[in-house]
């Protein structure tokens, strides 16, 4: 059976990544053969677990391929162990992750090749000064992602989790130095990653601490890790057990899916720790692919589809962890939207974007929708890196990020355009492309739960959340029209840029084409003719709950249908009507720049890095927020109070002790020895006389005895007179 070797998946691409460290380092050729080859074999491997897992079909939510043969750390009579754990969503997971990151591993081998032409004239290609590291890093990026997937329990899936973080850090800032023949960067630029790479590791810590700290307090209270066994129904209960709750009004279940949810929001990039995604452009493309569809955001969608359980049980025991779920999600949805459409860098456009799709699904997911807000993260992962892929092949092409440098591409990469414009046109949810079923299917259920309840009544709750999703599709749509007509349409707005602009080579351009083929198709696995995809994860429940209930597809989904593809192409004509119909000249403004404050404050991204973030400048410089630098001022302060009056205070102690011990010295030394010292000078001086009285002769002892008793006896005559 091929699920017994599971844990070689991701073994064998961090195999790759040792190979490239100890081995091939020094060979840029062999490097990225290396890691191409080590993420060809988990996808082989991975593809063999997903269809055995097919072959299970609904029955592996029952019965999931689980092992955990790996002692890693026994206490009392318990141990953690490493091992595999491989449901239904796992298995969709095993088929998405490996098969974007080979596309984006083939990719990269031509994208890493960078162009630039000397001082007589000569274009010259040559491979990134750390190719054989780049292929290094992303090969034990796509190792702990896969780890993470199949995950026996929740510390090993944290240890994959952390991994990861310290993967984004450095691909992030993986151009942070510059070496005295790189041509490829410059100055302003190693700032930026520099910048980025720090904004981004402390902005994911904040939630990663709060995660970590979550599951300590479920280890304590449910007294295990393990998958299989944290969800039954018994040991769920022992958190209601305690006698105190841990917050007034608050229980223990609430507390800890909250806690464990704000490591979700760190790395998936959910208000109000959003902050750091956008500035991650600054790392090359293929990893701006990597963390916005295979990897780092969908680790956080994963982590609340594998505690999903605890967020139920939650809910059921009085709290409102789900509808804190929907609420950040519905309102990142939106309010990331907003941001992307005021972005003039390619790549910030789609960052905004991933922003706001995880957004859906973590709004699916608190709504209940768990298999509609599930399948949009597989599918968002396909056209989504399909997207930063086609904007990379743009930018590698025409040397800038910015789209108002851009315009009439379409005739120079005509690949690259039909390619992207599937991916935009998935983005924008059209029929029917794989974003058009899964978006739908998200709206569909907030609808129907808003204006259409079971049990009669109108959700007021779930018609905001509807509303906030549906006016967040349309502003997807402006927007990614906006990048459409500014990119690929019009007349160019650089000639130097667009005569130099070329297409794709094949070894990025048939990623593109592979991606975009599962763009077209893959979303007919949950169609409502044939949901192959709910009878597989939502048919017989997930991790112990009950089934989920299928949407039928009746007269309110097709309306529904209809209503969303309407919003998607209102969205589309807007933004045609705005950058299409007339075009943006070159070293005109952007149209919407009228609307005054309004646009001040999207393109400002409402000044959050001002307030409490980290800003970072195109000329490499950055600038924190004003609460960072509050909290800087109050441990500035603290620290002069520490210095001045805390030390101050002990070493006023200090000196007032050593004048008590000076003082106590001198009375030691001068009163009481000096009473010891002349005690015993008087008893030796009696001493001394009283020796001068012991002659040793008889006679002059009763001599004195004598007169001693005629003293005696006239006292006592004297007295009897008296």
């Amino acid at each position: 059976m091929v699920q017994n070797y599971t844990l070689f998946i991701p073994a064998l691409p961090f195999l790759a990544f040792a190979i490239i460290v100890l081995l091939t380092r020094k060979s840029n050729r062999l490097s990225a053969l290396v890691a191409i080859t080590g993420v060809v074999a988990a996808l082989v491997l991975s593809y063999g677990v997903f269809v055995e897992a097919l072959s299970e079909g609904a029955e592996l939510s029952l019965n999931p391929f689980y092992g955990a043969p790996i002692v890693w750390a026994p206490y009392g009579g318990m141990s953690f162990n490493f091992g595999w754990y491989v449901d239904p969503i796992g298995a969709a997971m095993l088929f998405m992750v490996p098969t974007v990151c080979l596309m984006i591993f083939i990719y990269s081998t031509a994208y890493m090749r960078h162009s630039h032409v000397d001082e007589h004239g000569h274009h010259h290609n040559e491979d990134d000064p750390r190719y054989a590291r780049f292929f290094a890093y992303i090969s034990l990026f796509t190792a702990m992602m896969l780890l993470l997937v199949i995950s026996s329990n929740l510390l090993e899936f944290f240890i994959a989790w952390e991994i990861m973080g310290f993967c984004s850090y450095a691909l992030i800032g993986f151009w942070s130095f510059r070496g005295r023949k790189e041509h490829h960067i410059d100055d302003a630029q190693v700032g930026r990653a520099r910048a980025a790479s720090i904004k981004a590791f402390l902005t994911t810590r904040v939630g990663d601490v709060l995660l970590m700290t979550g599951i300590i307090l479920l280890l304590l209270t449910v007294g295990t890790l393990d998958f299989t066994k944290m969800y039954d129904p018994q040991v769920m209960n022992n958190m209601l057990s305690a006698t105190t709750q841990p917050l007034p009004g608050v229980e223990w279940p609430v507390l800890i899916a909250l806690l464990i949810f704000c490591g979700t929001i760190g790395k998936s990039a959910q208000f109000p720790l959003h902050i750091w995604l956008p500035d991650a452009m600054e790392g090359p493309t293929p990893v701006s692919a990597l963390i916005h569809a295979a990897t780092m955001v969908s680790a956080g969608i994963f982590l609340v589809i594998r505690t999903y359980p605890l967020l139920t049980f939650a809910q059921e025991t009085g709290g409102a962890a789900m509808q804190v779920v929907a609420i950040v999600g519905a309102f990142t949805a939106l309010f990331a939207a907003t941001m992307g459409l005021a972005q003039n860098d390619i790549k910030r456009v789609l960052a905004y974007s991933t922003i706001s799709q995880l957004g859906y699904m973590l709004a699916a997911l608190g709504i209940g929708a768990f298999v509609a807000g599930s399948f949009h993260l597989i599918t968002h992962a396909f056209f989504k890196a399909l997207l930063f892929l086609g904007a990379g092949a743009v930018i590698h092409a025409v040397g800038t990020n910015d789209m108002f440098k851009m315009g009439g591409l379409w005739r120079k990469m005509p690949i690259t355009f039909v390619t992207f414009f599937i991916g935009a046109f998935a983005l924008m949810g059209f029929f029917p492309l794989s974003g058009f079923w899964s978006k739908d299917e998200i709206l569909l259920e907030a609808l129907r739960g808003g204006y259409f309840p079971h049990e009669g009544g109108q959700d007021i709750f779930l018609q905001v959340i509807y509303l906030m999703l549906a006016v967040g599709a349309f502003i997807t749509a402006l927007y990614t029209g906006r990048q459409i007509f500014l990119t690929f349409f019009g007349k160019p707005r650089d000639p130097e840029a667009y005569e130099q602009a070329h297409e794709a080579p094949a070894a990025m351009w048939a990623p593109l084409a592979v991606l975009a083929t599962f763009t077209v198709f893959l979303g007919f696995w949950n169609s409502p003719f044939a949901p192959a995809f709910f009878h597989f994860v939502g048919e017989t429940g997930f991790m112990g709950m009950g089934p989920f209930e299928h949407v039928e597809f009746d007269q309110i989904a097709l309306s529904n249908a209809f209503l969303s593809v309407g919003i998607a192409l209102s969205g589309f004509i807007a933004a045609w009507a705005i950058y299409g119909f007339r075009s943006v000249k070159a070293g005109q403004s952007d149209p919407l720049a009228h609307l005054g404050i309004i646009w001040k404050m999207l393109s400002s991204k409402y000044w959050l890095d001002e307030l409490y973030g980290y800003k970072i400048n195109l000329d490499g410089t950055a600038k924190p927020g004003l609460l960072i630098r509050l909290v800087g001022l109050v441990m500035r302060f603290l620290w002069w109070f520490e210095r001045a009056i805390v030390d101050g205070l002990v070493n006023l102690a200090g000196w007032f002790t050593r004048l008590l011990a000076r003082l106590w010295g001198w009375v030691d030394s001068h009163i009481v020895d000096g009473l010891v010292n002349a005690t015993g000078s008087v008893t030796g001086e009696i001493a001394g006389w009283w020796r001068t009285m012991q002659t040793g002769n008889v006679q002059n002892y009763a001599l004195v005895a004598v007169a001693g008793a005629m003293a005696l006896a006239i006292l006592f005559l004297l007295r009897s007179f008296t």
